[in-house]
């Protein structure tokens, strides 16, 4: 599968990753090299990880990347709840990136187990 551009789940990790980015802007400056640098990270790992994974060989690598996937978007929703407890993000926006968070985990969660299905 190389046209992971074609992901429904791809397309939406990358539009969160986007607004994570834009979030992040207002975070302090003293945190660049802290939390903003781990949140900006886990976020692109989601869609990275995705478009990796459908460049390999088979379903078994593809599986095996979409896992990463779904242990970034732990990392992420980690990340968003300290940032919301640290006063650095809105509850309101803390609130709908985790909405569109258990989209995308429920979404890596149903192509695993398809791959898995096809091995």
């Amino acid at each position: 599968m190389n046209d992971y551009q074609k992901l429904e789940v791809w397309q939406l990790s990358k539009d969160v990753c986007v607004k994570v980015y834009k979030l992040t802007e207002n975070f302090p400056s003293k945190e660049i090299y802290g939390i903003t640098n781990q949140i900006r990270r886990s976020s692109i790992s989601i869609a990275s990880n995705l478009a990796e994974g459908s460049g390999r060989r088979g379903k078994r690598d593809f599986l095996k990347f979409v896992g990463y996937a779904i242990g970034s978007a732990n990392e992420l929703e980690t990340q968003l709840i300290i940032s919301k407890e640290l006063e650095f993000i809105s509850h309101k926006d803390f609130e709908e990136l985790i909405e569109e968070l258990i989209i995308i985990k429920k979404m890596l969660f149903n192509l695993s187990k398809y791959l898995n299905s096809k091995l």
